[in-house]
């Protein structure tokens, strides 16, 4: 994907955005998983995690938190939250624009949430 067709670099993600923080910025997933799902996103096209600058690293380690902070404040239904991450085509990777998921998980939206992350392969959820 190129920056042409790429979703985060389109005026129409950039009218969604909620929070800045220097580098990077947040919008509400278009397709969440749970209600409050987030995306952070850094402003420089750049393919995934491992391609964004120490700089973007620390920036959007700031907005997790002050995003996770809202929708704390917000929802106090909320009791956990995954951070996720997928690098490449082969890890789920749809969008070829490095972003970091912040996912708020609530009481009973997984009625099995022993494994967590590694439920992205489900034969691996349960480790025991």
């Amino acid at each position: 994907m190129n920056i042409l067709d790429c979703p985060f670099c389109s005026g129409e993600s950039r009218e969604q955005i909620v929070d800045i923080w220097s580098s990077v910025f947040a919008l509400e997933d278009k397709y969440p998983v749970t209600s409050g799902h987030h995306l952070i996103v850094p402003f420089r096209h750049t393919r995934d995690f491992f391609t964004m600058t120490a700089f973007e690293r620390r920036d959007a380690e700031v907005l997790l938190f002050r995003i996770r902070r809202r929708l704390l404040e917000k929802d106090p239904g909320i009791v956990g939250f995954n951070v996720g991450l997928n690098c490449g085509e082969v890890a789920g990777q749809t969008i070829m624009h490095a972003h970091i998921h912040l996912i708020p998980r609530r009481e009973g939206d997984d009625p099995e949430p022993v494994g967590g992350i590694r439920g992205v392969i489900p034969d691996k959820k349960k480790y025991f």
